[in-house]
């Protein structure tokens, strides 16, 4: 089964940390942050990946270029700037790597439809390439399997950016969460899982963004499923973000690591 990872946006509420490469090359450690979360994947066996690529896609290349693995252009495919492939190591597994240019001004939808020929007509993953989370994959995927669904997506709990008080009857403080899972309802954590009838409700439009029409398409048609995750999520959209990815990682917290 293949991963798509949406890495083409520009990421302007992060320029802070990095402004002169994609989000997903923004590092975490050592590493980039898409280097984490393909690791992640393939930690459960999936190992074969397309990155819908866009802002400086070039610097995606050429990171991959400088791994140890084998990297080639191949010939460039309808509405495709340019596609090269990869194969090497991540995660101490063997992977394989499509990059893919679906263009500067493409929204997530239009980046998406650029890549069906890359993906046949079988069930894959899609996720964004600047988050990282425990999801258990192969519960996710028996998940979408059983449902039956077009689309699972993983429902997850975001942490609260503000400190969480815990106070009795008379307003006494005895408990205090710095960053705490929001208690209230969930929200899209990406890790999808889609069948090839996902395609349908694309249409071959640059600002067709996955998240708007395509998906409020499929659950009028009552054709997406929620696979529930109360565990680790976090999306790297600030500095701080970004601050608390790193400290964990640091500090040997990091709950992706496998």
């Amino acid at each position: 089964m293949k991963t798509v990872l949406l890495c083409g946006g520009f990421g302007t509420r992060i320029r802070d940390v990095a402004d002169d490469i994609p989000k997903p090359l923004i590092k975490v450690g050592q590493m980039p942050i898409l280097w984490h979360l393909m690791g992640y994947y393939a930690s459960f066996g999936y190992t074969d990946f397309v990155l819908c690529l866009g802002y400086k896609s070039e610097t995606v290349v050429d990171f991959f270029r400088q791994q140890n693995g084998k990297i080639e252009k191949l010939q460039s495919q309808s509405e495709l700037a340019s596609v090269y492939s990869f194969t090497g190591v991540i995660n101490s597994v063997n992977c394989n790597v499509t990059m893919a240019d679906t263009g500067l001004e493409a929204m997530t939808g239009s980046r998406l439809r650029k890549v069906k020929s890359l993906l046949g007509e079988s069930t894959f993953m899609l996720s964004y390439g600047d988050g990282l989370s425990d999801v258990d994959i192969n519960k996710l995927v028996e998940h979408h399997r059983s449902g039956k669904k077009l689309l699972t997506v993983t429902g997850v709990r975001p942490p609260s950016r503000f400190g969480e008080l815990q106070v009795d009857d008379a307003n006494n403080v005895v408990g205090f969460n710095e960053k705490p899972q929001a208690s209230g309802g969930r929200i899209s954590g990406g890790f999808f899982v889609c069948e090839p009838g996902v395609f349908d409700y694309l249409d071959p439009r640059e600002d067709l963004v996955f998240e708007k029409e395509p998906i409020q398409s499929i659950v009028h048609d009552k054709q997406m499923d929620m696979y529930a995750h109360d565990e680790f999520w976090q999306c790297m959209d600030t500095y701080r973000d970004w601050e608390l990815l790193n400290q964990m990682f640091k500090t040997g917290k990091a709950p992706w690591v496998r």
